[in-house]
């Protein structure tokens, strides 16, 4: 996100943008969540305390005025209230999603711990008492091994290579989409990649030789005649010889998705990832190790993955002694005393 094209926020809020943008280098994309979170924030709140004209369209509702004074004056009472609020809530179909609700609470965490922690105009974080919403606990879906086989052996056509070695990659590597699309040819090593993750952090993944593999057989046949010059290294080529968008790569994994005979409904480049992440758990990875391949700051966030493998909770299942014990044993321990 350009913060230069950012012409409707108090500079309270530029001065938070920037800072996540130069000194933590989080994402674009962060930085458009945090933006958009707390311009909704600062809007319902002044429609709330009645700081607007009636009838004013909420998108139209002037926030440059938020200053530091506006922002003390903010009780958790209305942010327990903004957590579920949308604009556009008509009905309950409209409702906002408990993972919307959590990163909009994550934001205005993220805020008000900057203007306590790191400007020091607060002399009470309000948000420490502030709980997240309750998500419902779901397990990420992921392809079985066969069905991964199918689906590398529906890449055809004059991007068969470039698209064989995108899907192992995904499936071998765990990369996120963003990754993948931002890979360089001097990314490539023998036995591993470089890649860049969320908030710019460098880490390497080790790949086998069948990755190996896809990847000098794509590499045996990319062409970067046509590229423009800042493009020359990008490693995934589109059609439009340009580096290949995230949008690109969605419709590429929904085509062969489809042309394996897999539900494209059900599945993604990130659940391709999750198949990654399943894989070599099933396959006896240690957690913390998955947890460094994967990229996440949390190991919290890895060990959903722990719940995946029906095969270790039934041995765990097994190993109790007490649930194999049957009446028969309970009845020849009873006759016994």
């Amino acid at each position: 996100m350009n913060l230069d094209q950012i012409n409707d926020a108090p500079d309270i809020l530029m001065e938070f943008l920037e800072y996540h943008s130069t000194v933590r280098g989080h994402s674009d994309k962060t930085i458009a969540g945090y933006y958009l979170d707390l311009k909704i924030l600062f809007r319902y709140l002044k429609r709330r305390r009645g700081l607007v004209s009636p009838g004013t369209p909420f998108n139209k509702i002037d926030i440059t005025d938020i200053d530091i004074d506006f922002i003390k004056k903010i009780r958790i009472e209305e942010l327990y209230r903004y957590q579920s609020f949308s604009p556009e809530m008509q009905n309950s179909s409209n409702a906002l999603s408990a993972a919307s609700r959590c990163r909009r609470t994550s934001s205005v965490k993220s805020f008000f711990n900057y203007l306590c922690n790191k400007r020091h105009l607060l002399e009470h974080n309000i948000c420490q008492e502030l709980d997240m919403p309750r998500r419902p606990a779901s397990l990420p879906r992921y392809l079985e091994e066969a069905e991964c086989e199918r689906l590398l052996a529906a890449c055809d056509g004059p991007f068969a290579l470039r698209d064989y070695c995108m899907l192992m990659l995904f499936m071998s590597c765990g990369l996120r989409v963003s990754e993948l699309v931002s890979l360089n040819t001097t990314d490539i090593y023998d036995d591993h990649l470089r890649v860049t993750g969320k908030g710019n952090k460098e880490r390497v993944i080790y790949f086998a030789e069948g990755c190996r593999e896809s990847i000098d057989d794509y590499l045996a046949v990319r062409d970067e005649s046509g590229l423009i010059d800042e493009e020359k290294n990008a490693l995934f080529i589109s059609r439009d010889r340009r580096r290949i968008s995230v949008r690109g790569v969605q419709k590429m994994v929904d085509k062969k998705l489809k042309l394996a005979g897999l539900d494209s409904s059900r599945y993604s480049p990130h659940k391709l990832r999750h198949t990654a992440a399943t894989l070599m758990l099933k396959n006896g990875v240690d957690t913390r190790a998955l947890q460094e391949v994967l990229g996440h700051s949390s190991l919290n966030t890895t060990q959903i993955y722990t719940h995946l493998d029906n095969a270790a909770l039934h041995e765990a299942a097994m190993a109790n002694p007490i649930g194999r014990k049957t009446k028969a044993d309970i009845e020849e321990w009873e006759s016994k005393k």
